[in-house]
């Protein structure tokens, strides 16, 4: 590198140094300005939740893969050994029996007055890998696991 190369480079360097100076002095005298920071405050809160978001879903699909590729023969043992209330073994009595079943079955079968009751069990047993579930249409099916 000659001389006339190495000078070029230092007096380039610092007018850029100096552009950069000038540019953070302008924008130090905007961070005093109230209107300013609660717009990056509200910015940053933006891109908190989208972030959140985005881990939720990574969260979930993470969990669909380990569902997917399924429990060891001992945690299925396990499973098959969960002592349950008698009305969720009827619940899953009536399923394997059926095949398949929808919160209103069983809310016919066990004689609730509404729906909520039997979809609030049946979404626990799903939970719990003693049941999975199943959407057609408008209709959430659940079948034995």
């Amino acid at each position: 590198m000659s001389d006339k190369e190495g000078n070029v480079y230092k007096s380039s360097a610092s007018n850029l140094r100096e552009q950069i100076e000038k540019d953070l002095a302008v924008h130090a005298e905007k961070f005093k300005d109230p209107v300013v920071l609660g717009e990056l405050v509200y910015r940053l809160l933006e891109e908190k939740e989208n972030t959140n978001r985005i881990l939720k879903t990574l969260l979930q699909r993470i969990e669909q893969l380990e569902i997917k590729l399924g429990e060891k023969p001992a945690e299925k043992e396990k499973t098959n050994e969960i002592l349950l209330p008698s009305t969720d073994e009827k619940i899953v009595q009536l399923i394997e029996k059926s095949g398949k079943a929808t919160a209103e079955d069983v809310r016919k079968a066990l004689n609730y007055k509404g729906k909520n009751a039997a979809s609030a069990r049946l979404n626990r047993l799903c939970k719990m890998n003693i049941l999975k579930k199943q959407q057609v249409g408008r209709k959430v099916y659940f079948l034995p696991a």
